[in-house]
């Protein structure tokens, strides 16, 4: 499985897709522009992994934020939120992540968290977000097998592969899952 994104260390790691089948390259981003970047300029496409980015660029805005109270953070976390929102205005999960994320901001500090604490959930929902999309597109690849015969052959439009995703592939991902079934797939 080709990992199109992955948090590591202190900084988010993506393909960059604008320069494949010529090369691998890969791009490390350190700050949330660095990642709105990415988003904007087509570093990485397709909309569930462009709705990973815009957490993890989230996340990590918050990580290297220097406030200590949560009224300076919340307002960072929503200027953050704001500038992931501008990358790609038609990018469903875009939204729907960001919407995720204020969510989870919004529950930590409804329950009197620190900014410390919310920061570490903001992470782990950035980390979930991530996971849950693999986990997803394997579900799909899992459920989608069973209705490809052996022999069979598929036709596919868009990006459906793993580098639309968090890493594993929608349309794609059934015709690995059948692949590695044992079944013949052209």
């Amino acid at each position: 499985m080709l990992p199109t994104i992955e948090w590591r260390d202190d900084a988010i790691v993506m393909i960059d897709q604008r320069r494949l089948p010529a090369a691998e390259v890969w791009v490390r981003c350190r700050t949330a522009p660095e990642v709105a970047r990415a988003i904007k300029t087509m570093v990485i496409r397709g909309a569930p992994a462009i709705g990973v980015a815009a957490a993890m660029g989230i996340a990590l805005a918050m990580r290297r934020s220097k406030a200590t109270g949560t009224r300076q953070f919340a307002a960072e976390f929503q200027k953050t939120c704001e500038l992931m929102a501008g990358t790609r205005p038609t990018a469903v999960n875009l939204f729907w992540a960001i919407d995720r994320m204020k969510g989870t901001f919004a529950a930590a500090v409804q329950a009197g968290a620190s900014v410390t604490e919310i920061r570490d959930r903001l992470e782990a929902d950035a980390t979930a977000i991530h996971d849950e999309d693999v986990a997803s597109c394997r579900a799909i690849g899992r459920v989608g097998a069973a209705f490809v015969p052996d022999g069979g052959r598929i036709l596919t439009h868009c990006n459906a592969g793993a580098l639309a995703t968090a890493g594993y592939g929608t349309a794609l991902g059934v015709i690995r899952a059948a692949s590695d079934a044992g079944k013949r797939v052209s």
